[in-house]
């Protein structure tokens, strides 16, 4: 889908200029565009549990990062922007009004699958 709107044009989220002899560069258009990765966990009843919202957290330091793991000697800081984002998320959350529907997906540390999976991996891990 697109739209164009002056000189530029959105396509997929992201938004690009019609008149790429300029030099202008794309861009990604917030307006249109969520990792999709990342679960929504405003309006779940019962409300996001402090490890759906570590895991919300930890899954967003992985995008920006790039890294599945912090490197050695980061790891600190690593854990730290996860905190501290985990610490946001919980204080948006609380002062954002509640949502006439809930959110269209379960996130996955509700569904039972997903659950049996974490329990199996720990189990190993014993």
């Amino acid at each position: 889908m697109s739209r164009v709107d002056g000189r530029s044009r959105t396509v997929f989220g992201l938004r690009h200029d019609v008149n790429r002899a300029a030099g202008h560069r794309s861009v990604p258009d917030y307006d249109d565009w969520m990792c999709r990765n990342i679960t929504e966990l405003r309006g779940l009843q019962p409300p996001a549990t402090d490890d759906e919202v570590e895991a919300a957290a930890r899954q967003f330091i992985r995008k920006v990062s790039g890294l599945q793991k912090p490197p050695a000697g980061a790891e600190e800081a690593y854990e730290r922007a996860i905190a501290n984002v985990t610490a946001e998320v919980h204080a948006l959350l609380d002062e954002l009004p509640a949502r006439r529907q809930p959110p269209a997906t379960v996130p996955p540390l509700r569904r039972p699958e997903v659950r049996a999976r974490i329990a199996a991996r720990e189990k190993a891990r014993a």
